[in-house]
């Protein structure tokens, strides 16, 4: 029996494509092991930005020495950086013996997880149909796609089977879903379908909701549900009308701030997650303090900021007034700063107050959870004190919040 084994990048989306490339493999008789114990290995990469790039190429070229000492027989590089740069990577990567593309949308409803046995990734839709001028996403994933509601349901019982604690519904753009398909946002129909079939999932959490495609019934959703986290994932990029012209983005800052507000008295205690790009072409430091001011206005609950790659085949590659790197980072790390006092703030309003968390680890002087105001990965961590009886990973226990930090607060069991 062949053993493959897989590395993989990126977001959580490349995640649902590496396990369903694992399933298709165990199909056809292939073992999964670890990198290093495999015949063949399959390094499943991101070309997002500049970063992922380059962390893609430095894994590939780790990999290959393994291949030099003769433990490994094959490389098989996979996803969003084979999709965009195959012929050239074949012409300076003469060790890899195959380059394929992206796994496209339901092209296997087999899983062999690789996230912790506790929570999973949903992915109901592929690419975009914003159009950003920065993004490159189009590029590499095509035409936007989304799951057939029944295809996704399928998924849904098998994880409900499982008695997963999380399911995670993603994609680049999932307010979008069903725009293709049905000629319809159909988002909030999912949601509804997806919390019947999901009678023993604990949590369901959506990610990635372009702002202008948000609408009234899928916040009611969210609201009058219980099963779903009062957790909104709203990327907006910037706030100044100019620059968020430039990007293409369909919002206007009023409308973003109008948003936000309806949010929040829509679906009380709500978490909502911004995503931020600082030193676009030609933003000037007016505009960046423009930023800065909305962001200490706003008081976001949870923020991830980004300075701008400039990536071939984007319109913004070509736009003149590109910021220098050094003040590129410099704006980022106020940005940082000024996120860091908020997050301080925020966290100091749940000190003494009850809340379900979801145990995640064991660590040697406590246990690590999340609350459904985190994300996996990307958000902060509960700090749970121990007791005499242990606390069963992927469990659900009640805890009174004792202390907050920067980013993570500290809970003590309940009984």
């Amino acid at each position: 029996m062949k053993t493959v084994g897989i590395l993989n990048l990126g977001c959580p989306r490349n995640i649902v494509d590496a396990e369903n490339t694992l399933g298709r493999l165990i199909k056809k008789g292939y073992k999964v092991t670890d990198l290093d114990k495999a015949e063949v290995a399959i390094i499943n990469t991101c070309a997002f930005i500049e970063d992922a790039k380059k962390e893609s190429i430095e894994a590939i070229l780790e990999v290959a020495e393994l291949k030099k000492l003769g433990r490994l027989k094959k490389i098989i590089v996979a996803g969003c950086l084979s999709q965009r740069y195959k012929d050239q990577l074949r012409r300076e990567l003469p060790e890899v013996d195959a380059f394929v593309g992206a796994v496209k949308l339901g092209q296997s409803d087999h899983r062999f997880a690789i996230t912790p046995r506790h929570y999973a990734y949903l992915k109901i839709c592929e690419s975009c149909i914003n159009n950003c001028s920065f993004c490159v996403i189009p590029k590499i994933k095509g035409k936007f796609t989304s799951l057939d509601i029944n295809a996704a349901l399928r998924q849904v019982r098998r994880l409900n089977k499982d008695k997963i604690s999380e399911l995670n519904i993603i994609g680049q753009d999932i307010s979008g879903y069903g725009l293709d398909l049905y000629g319809e946002r159909a988002l909030p129909d999912l949601l509804r379908k997806i919390v019947k079939a999901a009678k023993n999932i604990g949590w369901i959490r959506v990610l990635y909701l372009y702002p202008d495609k948000i609408v009234d019934e899928l916040l009611k959703v969210i609201k009058d549900e219980p099963k779903i986290c009062r957790y909104i994932d709203l990327p907006i990029q910037h706030i100044n009308g100019r620059i968020l012209k430039l990007m293409n983005r369909r919002s206007t800052k009023d409308e973003i701030v109008s948003l936000i507000e309806k949010i929040r008295k829509t679906i009380p205690d709500v978490a909502i997650r911004t995503s931020l790009i600082v030193g676009f072409p030609t933003e000037t430091r007016k505009e960046f303090q423009e930023l800065l001011g909305f962001i200490r206005q706003m008081k976001f609950e949870r923020l991830g900021a980004f300075a701008y790659s400039r990536e071939e085949g984007t319109k913004a590659f070509g736009l003149s007034g590109q910021v220098p790197q050094k003040e590129k980072l410099a704006r980022l790390n106020e940005v940082m700063q000024v996120q860091k006092i908020i997050s301080e703030e925020v966290n100091r309003n749940f000190l003494g107050r009850e809340m379900r968390v979801l145990i995640e680890e064991k660590g040697k002087d406590y246990y690590l959870a999340r609350s459904e105001y985190d994300a996996p990965e990307v958000d902060g961590n509960v700090f749970v004190r121990p007791q005499k009886d242990a606390f069963e990973i992927g469990s659900f226990i009640k805890v009174k919040i004792i202390d907050t930090l920067e980013y993570d607060l500290v809970g003590e069991a309940l009984k």
